[in-house]
């Protein structure tokens, strides 16, 4: 995927999907660097390992690094019928079917809490069906569901959680997402920068 603002290319974000054994290895790697007269003005960088075994999500690691010195370091797994996690706000005793806050996952959009990767803090959502629409990538028209995401906001968030929207081809898989932010009122879009199906 392209990270899109302004019109221009600021980052992207690669998803790698790895069998080994029983077990899905998905790896996503968020890349994002804006400059200002060749200088950094803004940086993220966030790398997650979710683990699942059979359909069930079952472990994660993760780190991410905000541009003004936050950092976290999020860990969860199963274990003993509970889902332990670790990341902001310390250790929580989760249900074990909550899913992780990565929109690749379609299912996501049929939960009513999910667990925030950037953070490891729970969150509610609510997700609404839009019509149908016509996206284009690389010139390809695609017929896609779009849907709306908002999402809760924590008390030690610097701003507010933004809603998203989201378009999955009528196989399931992502194809592009956005959200205005809150700083600039700027659009950032993250689009599949191809498309061959």
């Amino acid at each position: 995927f392209d990270v899109i603002r302004k019109n221009k290319v600021i980052g992207n974000v690669i998803s790698t999907f790895e069998k080994e054994n029983d077990n899905l290895m998905i790896t996503t790697v968020v890349d994002i660097e804006v400059k200002v007269l060749f200088v950094q003005a803004y940086k993220f960088m966030q790398t997650t390992k979710e683990t699942w075994k059979n359909g069930q999500f079952i472990k994660i690691d993760g780190h991410t690094d905000f541009e003004d010195e936050r950092e976290y370091f999020i860990k969860g797994e199963d274990v003993d019928n509970i889902f332990l996690a670790s990341g902001m706000d310390g250790e929580l005793k989760l249900d074990k079917s909550i899913l992780p806050l990565n929109y690749w996952n379609k299912e996501i959009l049929k939960q009513n809490k999910i667990f925030d990767t950037q953070k490891g803090i729970v969150r509610e959502i609510k997700v609404k069906k839009l019509k149908d629409e016509e996206i284009k990538i690389n010139d390809k028209k695609i017929l896609a569901e779009k849907y709306i995401l908002n999402a809760t906001t924590h008390p030690k968030d610097k701003g507010p959680f933004p809603e998203y929207t989201l378009w999955y081809a009528k196989n399931g898989e992502l194809l592009k997402f956005r959200f205005i932010n809150w700083k600039d009122k700027k659009e950032v879009i993250t689009i599949r920068n191809n498309w061959d199906q």
